[in-house]
């Protein structure tokens, strides 16, 4: 990455950029929703089950525009998804701004796990326990999506629970590999605490991106 590059990169006008598409919303809050979704490479928090592996070397995916990923997004959508990877790697500021200024509704799904950045119209938190979010971001939170991939995932979700605020939605999301089998728990436990919702991964039910 030549020098001109990185600095644009640091200041959060060009971006790592893995995907982008247009797509319905599969998961959480917001399932069934028509968004454009923007995929930034790069991720550290290296969870095992993750289905884009192939995002966590930033490397790999060569920085893009920002005003162009904007101008794609006009094209589609009023609604954009900035997923990962993790996103907080980089500053969203620039990202988001833009955005904003077409009037299109800016959303992230994020571990959580770097400083927060970026102006957000929903806050999607997905933690996890290999790499905790950062205490400034819990606050953040619109809506708390825990994967449940084993039954010690639901202690985990409570702990996470008590640090987001009141109006935070709570999901509980079986992991796609394990959904046999923990489904069936995940329903029970709701159904016996009700502050949590299911989300199901529609999206692979739908076969679409």
């Amino acid at each position: 990455m030549d020098k001109k590059t990185k600095e644009l990169v640091d200041l959060g006008k060009m971006l790592p950029l893995m995907e982008e598409f247009y797509t319905i919303q599969g998961e959480g809050f917001h399932t069934g929703t028509a968004a454009y979704f923007v995929r930034i490479g790069g991720c550290d928090v290296g969870c095992h089950w993750c289905d884009v592996k192939e995002s966590w070397n930033a490397d790999l995916h060569p920085p893009t525009s920002v005003d162009s990923i904007v101008e794609s997004t006009k094209k589609h959508a009023k609604t954009v998804v900035v997923t990962g990877g993790e996103p907080l790697m980089w500053s969203m500021d620039y990202l988001t701004q833009q955005l904003q200024k077409q009037n299109i509704k800016t959303h992230i799904e994020t571990s959580g796990a770097y400083s927060f950045s970026g102006v957000w119209d929903w806050f999607c938190l997905s933690p996890k326990k290999t790499k905790l979010p950062l205490e400034e971001v819990y606050k953040e939170a619109d809506e708390l999506k825990m994967i449940i991939h084993n039954t010690s995932d639901f202690k985990f979700a409570e702990e996470q629970a008590e640090k987001v605020g009141d109006n935070c939605e709570l999901f509980l999301q079986p992991e796609w590999s394990k959904k046999e089998k923990m489904t069936e728990q995940i329903v029970e436990y709701v159904m016996k605490n009700p502050k949590w919702k299911i989300s199901l991964q529609t999206h692979k039910y739908l076969n679409i991106p």
